[in-house]
């Protein structure tokens, strides 16, 4: 497939947008080496980063253009995770944009023996629940492996983001900038998650994590 020269001006800053956040992402060490993937809903289908490529050192007009099938209309190869922006999207049809990284701590969190699959990181910060809410657990499948995608699926309708076991998170947004702000604040919280481990902690409460919905408009 031949890059996307002639994208429309709208498409045009959307790629932009993507390689300015791959590229701050990659800078403050959230994603290493050619890890994580990026993608952004258009008016026929979704823009995602390429195979193999660094999100540090991404070209706007080699990003892979998909239709809502997931073939590849123009731009480099896709990442081989496409699977997951895809069942994302199909269950969030508010979702805009998505998020997947293997940032260290959410990473680290998910090797973890003893979570709560349906909530793996507790509600330590207001901004943890504002941005995130819940975080279910995504049992562990091999990289690649389309029956992710079930799982992701069924998860994905109410909950923004889920955790991959072994693996990291997948975030999604009402745009780009949401969802990168989102996966930022999910790994401070697993940070902070990490730090507390074997220290007694006060979680919000189920009235603070209420009135955090009703003062905030959340749909958590």
């Amino acid at each position: 497939m031949s890059p996307a020269i002639h994208a429309r001006p709208e498409e045009s800053r959307l790629r932009e947008q993507i390689v300015e956040f791959g590229a701050s992402l990659f800078a403050r060490g959230l994603t290493a080496g050619s890890s994580g993937n990026l993608s952004v809903r258009t008016d026929d289908g979704w823009l995602l980063t390429p195979t193999n490529a660094s999100l540090g050192r991404l070209d706007p007009a080699r990003l892979s253009r998909l239709d809502w099938e997931g073939r590849l209309l123009d731009g480099d190869a896709a990442s081989k995770e496409a699977f997951l922006h895809r069942a994302m999207y199909q269950e969030r049809p508010q979702a805009r944009a998505i998020v997947h990284l293997h940032s260290t701590h959410s990473a680290a969190v998910s090797c973890m023996c003893g979570l709560n699959h349906d909530d793996c990181i507790p509600p330590l910060t207001p901004y943890f629940v504002m941005k995130i809410g819940r975080l279910p657990l995504v049992p562990y499948h091999r990289p690649g492996d389309p029956a992710l995608a079930g799982a992701i699926r069924s998860l994905a309708r109410k909950h923004s983001a889920v955790l991959l076991a072994n693996h990291g998170p997948v975030v999604s947004g009402s745009s780009l900038e949401a969802a990168v702000y989102a996966a930022e604040e999910l790994e401070e919280t697993a940070k902070l998650f990490l730090l507390l481990r074997d220290v007694p902690v006060n979680p919000l409460n189920a009235q603070q994590i209420a009135e955090l919905k009703s003062a905030f408009s959340l749909d958590i």
